[in-house]
């Protein structure tokens, strides 16, 4: 049904899923820093600080989007994650903080000569524990720990440590993996791109494993929501991420890298959206619908005013700055 509470849903689901394509592109690219192997690993290395430099503050304008959304439309809800996943959110925005401090100083150690494999570190391990943390926060709304008692929200102090939150954990951080050496091929040539191409397969097929595993395991620790994600509102989702995610690692096969960008952002998409709609219409399965979590009709009419006014402006911005750096060659970089 086409009501406010749902569309502001289907904002934040939105904001959820740009985060990812683009925000998790970037935390990848700090994953394969610390993965890069062969003989071109200062060449990896250079080539996605090179990708993410121009665009990775900008990304994070999704998660603010999402955080805004979810304090304006859904204030109880957004009370409710807020205070029972206080500790995964905070260890992720302390690795958002350190891996915004370690890239800026990482550039100008590299004009200076100094202090750039400590800053390459650190920026490396923020790039892990971000998404992880962040993997582990979103699947702990799914898995029905969450409850209210009296009008309360109540929750065990470790609930989101478990086996679902942590393959989601890991998850998480496979999805961004997965995302940029793919986004890399179209930025390189000749035996990096052949690098990154392979990369690209292999996180490809590590994703496919993680999200099989996560679905017994969902099983046994998130019946609810294992039995909503296999049943009518799931299921396309996932056979379609199937499908998007089977046709990424062909066409990386045959070295069609513009396409297979495409088609990996859908395969993300459709995981996500599958999530999401084995969650509808709970904001906390099983416990907090999004009609009980929204905010008064007046609000959310005010959010989507605001709204209009702020996609007029930020869109065309991103349009821009995403054309102008879409994916060129480094110059720099051996083809």
């Amino acid at each position: 049904m086409w009501t406010l509470e749902n569309l502001a849903a289907g904002a934040v689901h939105l904001g959820l899923v740009m985060y990812a394509v683009f925000g998790g592109a970037d935390f990848g690219g700090g994953i394969w820093t610390a993965l890069a192997s062969g003989p071109r690993v200062r060449e990896q290395r250079d080539g996605l600080f090179h990708a993410i430099g121009p665009v990775w503050e900008t990304n994070h304008i999704w998660l603010i989007f999402v955080v805004v959304t979810l304090f304006t439309a859904f204030s109880k809800g957004f009370a409710a994650l807020f205070t029972t996943l206080l500790v995964p959110l905070v260890i992720a925005l302390i690795g958002i903080n350190f891996r915004g401090a370690a890239f800026a100083f990482r550039h100008f150690g590299r004009q200076t000569g100094e202090h750039i494999p400590f800053m390459a570190s650190t920026f490396a391990v923020s790039s892990i524990l971000t998404p992880f943390a962040l993997g582990m926060a979103v699947t702990s709304i799914a898995t029905g720990k969450i409850v209210f008692v009296n009008g309360w929200v109540q929750a065990e102090p470790w609930f989101w440590v478990g086996p679902f939150t942590l393959v989601g954990g890991v998850v998480g951080m496979a999805i961004c993996a997965y995302l940029a050496p793919i986004y890399m091929t179209v930025r390189t040539g000749g035996e990096l791109q052949r690098d990154f191409r392979r990369q690209g397969i292999i996180a490809g097929l590590v994703l496919g494993i993680l999200t099989t595993v996560e679905i017994p395991v969902a099983m046994v620790d998130a019946p609810l929501f294992a039995g909503r994600l296999l049943a009518s509102q799931g299921a396309p989702f996932v056979a379609m991420s199937v499908i998007s995610g089977i046709t990424t690692q062909i066409l990386l096969w045959r070295c069609r890298f513009l396409w297979a960008q495409i088609a990996a952002a859908g395969t993300v998409t459709l995981t996500i959206t599958g999530f999401a709609a084995a969650m509808y219409p709970d904001l906390l399965i099983g416990q907090l619908s999004l009609a009980a979590a929204a905010a008064p009709p007046a609000t959310l009419r005010a959010f989507f005013s605001v709204l209009v006014i702020g996609v007029i402006i930020l869109v065309p911005s991103l349009l821009l700055l995403y054309w102008t750096f879409r994916g060129e060659p480094n110059p720099e970089l051996p083809r």
